[in-house]
C-alpha cells in the first residue's frame, strides 16, 4: 500500500481549506493508501515540521501551498526539502493569486527560487480550467491538474427538500437574498447593503437579505452596523452572525438568491457558491478567478464585470426573477443538479484519488 503524506493545514481553524483537507484526509481513500500528516497551521512550529518531513519515508507528499510571501518563504524551505529527499510532490494550490503573488509581490531572489522549486514537483493541482494559467510554463502541461471543490454533504439539499424549496417559489412571497461569506471589503458586502438600500428606497417589501460571517474588524463591523441605521434598513436586512451546522444549513435552504460580488485577490473557486448551488439558490457573482469555471452568465445566474460592478444591472436581474417566478425555478434547478453531478464530496474524493493514481503510476 502507497503512503501519502499529507502536508497542509488542518482544522481548527475551519475554513475551505482547512475543511477540504480534512474530507480528503478522512475519506473512504484510507482503504486505497496509507495516510500521514505534518500539520503546518501552526507556523511557530515550523522547525518540528520540517523534522518531521526529514523522518517521514512516504512514497508522495501532498502539499497545500500558501498565497502569501512569509506562508511562500516557509514554502520554499519546505520544497527544497522534499527535492533532496528526491521524493514525489504533488502540490494544490486553493486559491489563484500564487501567480502574482511570485510576480509582483516577491523580490527577485524569492521569484527565482520559486521557479526553481515548482518545476520540480510531479504534479500542481488548481481549482478550475481557468487558473491552469497559473502554474503553465513553470510546470509540465500534464502535470496539471484540475480538482474543483465540494459542497458538505450536510449543506446539500435532499431531493425532498429541493422539491418544496422549488414548488413554493411560485407562492413565496419574499425572496431570501443571502451573502455568506468573512466581512472584507474585496469580497463586495458594501455592494449587497447599497443593493437592500436600493430596494428600501423603491418601497420593495418581497425581499430580504441576509448576511452572515465575521468580521475581520471592528471598521468593517462599525461601517455595516452604521450602514443599516442610515438607511433605516433594520426590516429589510438580518445578520446572522458566523454560521455552521444546522444553523447555517437552515440559512442556504431557507434562501434563494446568493450574491457574492467579490475582487478578492486571494480567491479561487468559492465553496459558498457550490454551496448555495447546492441549495437551489440563483448566483450572482463576479468573472473573477476561478468562479467562471462553474457559473455561466444566464445559465446559472448573473455574472457580472468585476471591474465594472454596475448594481443598477444587479438590482434590475433580481426584479426580473423575482417577477418570472418560472425562470427562477429552472435556473435553481439547474443550479441543483450541476452541485449534485460534479461538486459533491464523492466526486471531489474521485477527482482525487485519480490524481493521486496519475502522480504514483498506479
Amino acid at each position: 500500500m502507497k503512503v501519502i503524506s499529507f502536508i497542509a493545514q488542518f482544522p481548527p481553524p475551519i475554513h475551505g481549506l482547512s475543511k477540504a483537507v480534512e474530507t480528503l484526509y478522512s475519506s473512504a481513500l484510507q482503504s486505497n493508501y496509507s495516510f500521514s500528516k505534518v500539520d503546518i497551521t501552526n507556523n511557530s512550529r515550523i522547525l518540528l515540521s520540517l523534522w518531521r518531513i526529514v523522518m517521514d519515508r512516504s512514497d508522495l507528499f501532498y502539499f497545500t501551498i500558501a498565497q502569501t510571501r512569509g506562508g511562500n518563504w516557509r514554502d520554499l524551505f519546505i520544497l527544497k526539502l522534499l527535492q533532496w529527499k528526491k521524493t514525489k510532490c504533488l502540490i494544490h494550490l486553493h486559491g489563484g493569486y500564487y501567480r502574482t503573488l511570485i510576480e509582483q509581490d516577491c523580490g527577485k531572489l524569492q521569484r527565482m527560487l520559486n521557479y526553481r522549486a515548482i518545476k520540480h514537483v510531479a504534479g500542481a493541482i488548481v481549482l478550475g480550467d481557468s487558473l491552469k494559467s497559473i502554474f503553465r510554463g513553470i510546470v509540465a502541461e500534464d502535470k496539471i491538474f484540475v480538482v474543483p471543490n465540494c459542497v458538505d454533504e450536510q449543506y446539500l439539499l435532499n431531493t425532498n427538500n429541493f422539491n418544496l424549496k422549488k414548488e413554493n417559489l411560485l407562492v413565496q412571497p419574499v425572496l431570501n437574498i443571502l451573502y455568506l461569506s468573512n466581512f472584507i471589503e474585496t469580497k463586495g458586502y458594501k455592494k449587497v447593503l447599497q443593493l437592500a438600500s436600493m430596494a428600501r428606497m423603491a418601497s420593495m417589501n418581497m425581499l430580504h437579505f441576509h448576511f452572515a460571517g465575521g468580521f475581520f474588524s471592528e471598521k468593517e463591523r462599525s461601517y455595516f452596523n452604521d450602514f443599516l441605521t442610515k438607511y433605516q434598513l433594520i426590516d429589510i436586512v438580518t445578520y446572522h452572525g458566523v454560521v455552521s451546522g444546522e444553523e447555517k444549513g437552515s440559512l442556504l435552504k431557507m434562501c434563494n438568491i446568493f450574491i457574492l460580488l467579490t475582487c478578492y485577490p486571494n480567491e479561487g473557486q468559492p465553496i459558498s457558491i457550490l454551496e448555495a448551488m447546492g441549495n437551489a439558490m440563483v448566483i450572482v457573482t463576479t468573472n473573477h478567478a476561478g468562479i467562471p469555471d462553474v457559473v455561466k452568465n444566464g445559465r446559472n445566474g448573473l455574472v457580472v464585470d468585476k471591474n465594472n460592478i454596475e448594481l443598477t444591472k444587479v438590482y434590475d436581474y433580481i426584479l426580473q426573477i423575482n417577477d418570472n417566478r418560472s425562470m427562477l425555478q429552472e435556473i435553481c434547478e439547474m443550479n441543483y443538479y450541476t452541485a449534485k453531478d460534479y461538486y459533491t464530496e464523492k466526486q471531489y474524493i474521485n477527482n482525487m484519488n485519480n490524481v493521486f493514481q496519475k502522480v504514483l503510476k498506479l
